[in-house]
């Protein structure tokens, strides 16, 4: 039997890692210079979240051993390349609409981490109270920038980064503890795993 080609795996993994590095890296430069331009900033998030969502499919479809980082990234995935698109085609209001797009992706991205951090424990994973704890900051500022707690332009983009920092964080946090990829990994016919065929892989 022909083992299972983990090229999707790694690429899926390394492009959470780079884009949740690039993610937090933007979030903090928001935070530190929140006059930047408008257009500018549309075009760059519409961009990330396009190519953050294309990578969430690959990741989806990459089937990893565990088969937790990448569950929901089909819906996340889609939904992310639509709100970038939108973002991206609309340059009138875009801080607006980029309050709303991110806000959006972060109340759902955390409500998702949420369900993968309680999975993560019943597999076994240690790091699954930080995802956690991650995963319900991150919904909570989302939802914070939906709602516009303040008028101040200046002090919504610094949540805008907050959020984008914070998106970054838990999904950094997630594809470097539960995305587990391995090179005798062999395709079955049901292609899935649960938690007690994880635990005797370990034990083997």
């Amino acid at each position: 039997m022909k083992r299972r080609c983990t090229v999707p795996m790694w690429a899926a993994k390394v492009g959470y890692i780079v884009m949740s590095l690039l993610f937090m890296a933007a979030g903090i430069g928001l935070m530190l210079w929140p006059g930047l331009s408008a257009v500018l900033l549309g075009r760059v998030f519409g961009a990330g979240m396009i190519l953050f969502g294309t990578i969430k499919l690959v990741g989806y479809f990459s089937r990893d051993l565990y088969r937790l980082a990448f569950q929901f990234d089909i819906e996340f995935g889609i939904l992310l390349i639509v709100l970038g698109l939108i973002v991206l085609v609309r340059p009138r209001d875009v801080m607006n609409f980029l309050f709303i797009a991110i806000g959006v992706a972060a109340l759902a991205d955390g409500l998702f981490k949420t369900q993968i951090a309680f999975d993560s424990r019943r597999f076994g994973i240690g790091s699954w109270g930080v995802i956690l704890v991650l995963a319900l900051l991150t919904a909570a500022v989302g939802l914070a920038l939906m709602f516009r707690p303040w008028e101040s332009a200046e002090l919504m983009t610094g949540l805008l980064g907050a959020a984008v920092t914070a998106e970054g964080l838990v999904n950094l946090c997630v594809a470097v503890t539960t995305v587990k990829v391995v090179d005798h990994q062999w395709p079955d016919d049901a292609d899935v795993i649960d938690a007690d065929d994880v635990r005797l892989h370990r034990l083997g």
